[in-house]
């Protein structure tokens, strides 16, 4: 799942055009290249997190009888981005690396919307892993 995980990251970031495109490209690239085992070990600690805050969609999704996450959480874009940026805000907030919290400071106000335009892939990988 980490694989799949780092692949989405990947193609969500290439797929970023215009001057918010180029903010969350350059936080991207400076926290890869300066810290390329920070961004793997993150994203792998981040993770069960990640799901236990997606784990009340899924279940009220599994009752929904829907079938595809990825719509369930586009339907709930706002409200599934600012349970996940609660844990990045804090993540950030007890970070001891200031080149990563400026990182993350230059995108945060445009992060919700990217993540809101991600949910779909995010729901979709969710969902295949769960199968």
């Amino acid at each position: 799942m980490l694989a799949d995980c780092y692949a989405l990251i990947d193609q969500e970031v290439a797929a970023k055009s215009g001057v918010s495109g180029t903010a969350v490209k350059l936080a991207y690239k400076t926290v890869t290249s300066f810290a390329p085992e920070y961004f793997h070990n993150t994203v792998q600690d981040m993770l069960p997190h990640l799901v236990d805050k997606l784990e009340p969609y899924w279940a009220d999704f599994s009752t929904s009888g829907g079938a595809e996450f990825g719509d369930y959480l586009g339907k709930r874009s706002e409200e599934v981005s600012e349970a996940l940026l609660s844990l990045t805000d804090a993540m950030a907030a007890s970070s001891a690396r200031p080149t990563i919290i400026k990182a993350y400071r230059a995108v945060r106000g445009g992060a919700a919307k990217h993540i809101q335009a991600a949910l779909p892939q995010v729901g979709d990988l969710v969902q295949r892993h769960a199968a």
